[in-house]
């Protein structure tokens, strides 16, 4: 891997930015406790594991029947990674609105196939794979090993804004334009040093 900062950055702020694994897990664990609804966060490490695991094999299917790919890809991912860092300078803070009532649940089921309907996961484990995984590693163990850091990292993620939700939830309220604008700035130098 020839950029590990640009590698973690980007790893780190669309795993913890809000989304809707994380949004649902504060909401989860806001209204029934995380000691309930922690079944669900464990189905969202199940499920967004296959999907990075599906989005590695995908890649790697592409850039092995298809080595010149790799350009377009790259640029593909740095394109989606500025749309990222643009979408996430112009967010506003999260709020109890953003989930619909009926959607709100704590089972390991609904958490398992949220992961292959959400499409920011989908898209992030596709970038992932095709923009720093795949390009530089074939082996099949190494990406499905990378596939469960990046989904640990994801139940991280999640544990983390259900357990402290409400305090997370008003600092991105209070200081909202700041925080955006620190990670819109990672993600655009992320963006950038995959061609450098």
């Amino acid at each position: 891997m020839p950029n590990l900062p640009a590698f973690l950055s980007y790893v780190i702020i669309t795993t913890f930015t809000p989304g809707p694994n994380n949004i649902m897990s504060m909401s989860n664990s806001s209204r029934y406790g995380l000691k309930k609804s922690i079944k669900f966060n464990y189905g969202v490490f199940a499920g967004f594991f296959m999907v990075l695991v599906l989005s590695n094999l995908f890649s790697k299917t592409l850039f092995d029947f298809i080595p010149m790919i790799k350009p377009y890809m790259t640029f593909i991912g740095a394109a989606y990674i500025s749309w990222l860092a643009w979408k996430t300078y112009r967010s506003k803070p999260p709020s109890e609105d953003t989930v619909d009532e009926g959607k709100r649940t704590t089972t390991f089921t609904k958490g398992f196939l949220l992961q292959f309907v959400n499409p920011k996961g989908i898209i992030y484990g596709v970038t992932t794979a095709s923009t720093f995984l795949v390009p530089y590693y074939s082996s099949p163990a190494v990406l499905i090993l990378f596939s469960f850091i990046m989904a640990a990292l994801g139940f991280i993620s999640t544990v983390s804004w259900g357990l402290f939700g409400s305090v997370f939830q008003m600092f991105m309220k209070r200081h909202h334009q700041i925080v955006n604008t620190i990670m819109a700035l990672l993600l655009v130098y992320t963006a950038v040093s995959l061609f450098v």
